[in-house]
């Protein structure tokens, strides 16, 4: 059932009943088939372009829709609610588009930005490493001066829309220590870029992750990105509002969880009655609704405080990390609430359950955002 949403504007509502009725009509006939069959949704994120989903949180002077992060992610949870591995892409791409927007040149925004926020594209973003994914700091691929730009050798991994993405944000290491590390715009078909075999996931299956391998590839200097070693700078700069991504997503998948299992409990009946006419069970769905609507307020709280433009560093992690054990326990619940059908097929929770253990880890684990949770503390 659809969340009675308190927004700030008429156009906003209108943006929420557009993203309804699109991802009702283009997301929902699709994503069991392309889910369990692991193929990519062709069109589904050119789609979403046309409709200006893909560039909401951005200024419309470069091609994005100006919408504060509050509405944003409401968007981003609604797509969530009906295709968790879209709206993981759509949130990537989001964050994708911030380097050039933040620390490019003005020649470079005016070159390439619109087209990144005019819908027809979608990004990627390349930090992690085999050895290198919660320290940032330790990443090995290199870029090496070279005439009239660098030549990057390394692998890259874990990197969502991998091989079907139209640009990579790439962060190499061009000198010694954290300050060693700078930042590139990659387009696809760069010769020298390739990309491994998708990993074989536990959900998420429609939209690939993979690693990719840079083989002495060849970048212009113009497609550096800020200034020399300052990549984990821009890295950084970008990831409280990625971790407000996944809490929006992980809110959406809670949401479709609580709504299913309210369906079915309503439906199924033993002992003459409905289950969820059950106190046991009626408490089991209560604690599940508590829990959304927590995971909901705490993102929706680190969202007015980015749009109001104070330090909400430590409420994104918060929301990253209430959002996304909410949904793991959410989802949990709900595959026990359809008893033996929850664990087959036949219904989407165990799906939902799948997804869900995914966004306890990326964009941070929950075992780091206690650690800036705890940090916050004590400064």
């Amino acid at each position: 059932m659809p969340v009675d949403r308190l927004l700030p504007t008429d156009e906003a509502r209108e943006l929420i009943q557009l993203t309804r009725d699109i991802a009702d009509k283009v997301l929902v006939p699709m994503v069991d088939e392309h889910e369990y069959s692991e193929t990519y949704p062709e069109g589904v994120f050119a789609t979403l372009g046309e409709s200006g989903l893909l560039s909401l949180p951005y200024p419309v002077e470069w091609g994005g829709g100006g919408q504060p992060y509050e509405v944003y992610l409401q968007v981003l949870e609604e797509i969530a609610a009906r295709w968790a591995a879209v709206a993981v892409a759509v949130s990537v791409h989001s964050l994708s588009c911030h380097p050039l927007l933040a620390f490019g040149t003005e020649e470079q925004k005016q070159r390439w930005l619109p087209r990144m926020l005019g819908g027809g594209m979608i990004g990627a973003y390349s930090l992690s490493e085999p050895q290198a994914g919660s320290d940032a700091a330790a990443v090995a691929c290199k870029a090496s001066v070279t005439e009239g730009g660098y030549r990057i050798s390394g692998t890259k991994a874990w990197i969502t829309h991998g091989g079907k993405a139209d640009f990579y944000n790439l962060f190499a290491r061009t000198g010694e220590g954290s300050r060693g590390i700078s930042c590139f715009l990659v387009p696809d078909g760069t010769p020298g870029l390739s990309f491994g075999r998708p990993e074989q996931k536990m959900g998420l299956h429609a939209v690939p992750t993979t690693t990719a391998h840079y083989d002495d590839a060849f970048l212009p200097d113009e497609r550096r990105i800020g200034e020399l070693g300052q990549g984990l700078q821009i890295a950084l700069s970008a990831l409280d509002s990625g971790r407000l991504g996944i809490a929006a997503v992980a809110t959406g998948l809670a949401q479709a969880a609580l709504d299913e299992a309210v369906a079915y409990a309503k439906e199924r009946t033993t002992f003459g009655k409905p289950i969820i006419d059950h106190q046991g069970l009626g408490f089991l769905l209560a604690d599940m609704a508590a829990a959304v609507d927590s995971a909901r307020a705490t993102y929706l709280d680190a969202a007015r405080r980015r749009d109001a433009r104070l330090d909400y560093s430590r409420q994104a992690s918060v929301a990253k990390l209430v959002a996304t054990d909410a949904a793991m326990k959410v989802t949990t619940d709900a595959v026990q609430v359809f008893g033996g059908y929850g664990y087959t097929r036949e219904y989407r929770v165990e799906r939902y359950m799948r997804e869900a253990k995914i966004t306890q880890i990326f964009e941070g684990t929950n075992q780091i955002q206690r650690l800036v949770i705890s940090r916050s503390l004590a400064r």
